[in-house]
């Protein structure tokens, strides 16, 4: 029986009402109503998790995120983290939470990674690790990519936070499952995964409703579309990730 994972969704719901959100999701048809899945979204916002999980509500479905073990430790987080059942990972020891993450995907959970594992400074989409195509491989469920655009404007790396900024575009692109061959390897399926990632990005980029009111508000968008986030080559972002 889930305890707290209504309560704050519904939290979550009334505050974008009150900040009126212009939020829009498409591909939500492609999130299973029933049975396990690994969500694999890009990583842009500390509140990327909110918006990947509002994005699966449609199919009803309630995803446990893979979070650093320091999450769940914090005397106000740590409740309500653990509440949700989501997944710690200690990054000295990420054998355990792999295994927590299998098992749920095998009792037809759907599990929520981040492959990028930090905030993507550039606004691009980071080498991966491989650990989402594993996970998937493993369980033998699909790997399904998403992106999310526009929460960065609200709280990211690097700026300011401004959770009271209102009427900020959300863009919440789902893609088509990739279905995991058992003989490919997961830094193949990583490769395509990534692909998937950096369209969908593209995508909600460009068709995004909004554009900065000045060269001061340029910041928020990645180089390549005029933007003044820092390219990939100078954060890293471009560096090949381990597994």
């Amino acid at each position: 029986m889930e305890i707290v994972y209504p309560p704050v969704v519904g939290l979550a719901k009334t505050m974008f009402r009150v900040l009126d959100l212009r939020i829009k999701v498409e591909g939500a048809e492609h999130i299973p109503a029933t049975g396990g899945a690994v969500l694999a979204s890009n990583h842009a916002s500390y509140l990327d998790f909110i918006f990947c999980g509002l994005g699966a509500l449609p199919a009803k479905r309630l995803v446990r995120f893979m979070a650093k073990k320091s999450v769940f430790t914090h005397k106000v987080s740590g409740p309500l983290m653990r509440g949700m059942h989501h997944i710690p990972v200690d990054r000295r020891a990420g054998t355990a939470a792999f295994n927590e993450a299998e098992k749920a995907l095998k009792n037809g959970e759907v599990v929520g990674v981040f492959p990028e594992a930090t905030i993507s400074e550039s606004f691009t989409v980071k080498a991966l690790k491989s650990g989402a195509a594993r996970l998937a491989q493993a369980a033998a469920v699909p790997l399904i990519p998403m992106a999310v655009w526009g929460p960065h404007r609200l709280w990211t790396k690097g700026h300011p936070k401004d959770l009271t900024k209102r009427h900020v575009p959300v863009i919440i692109k789902i893609g088509e499952p990739i279905q995991v061959a058992a003989g490919a390897t997961a830094e193949a399926t990583t490769v395509v995964l990534r692909q998937r990632l950096s369209a969908l990005l593209d995508a909600a980029q460009r068709e995004y409703p909004e554009k900065p009111s000045g060269p001061d508000d340029r910041w928020w968008l990645p180089a390549h579309l005029g933007g003044t986030a820092p390219r990939p080559d100078s954060v890293g972002d471009a560096t090949p990730a381990g597994a």
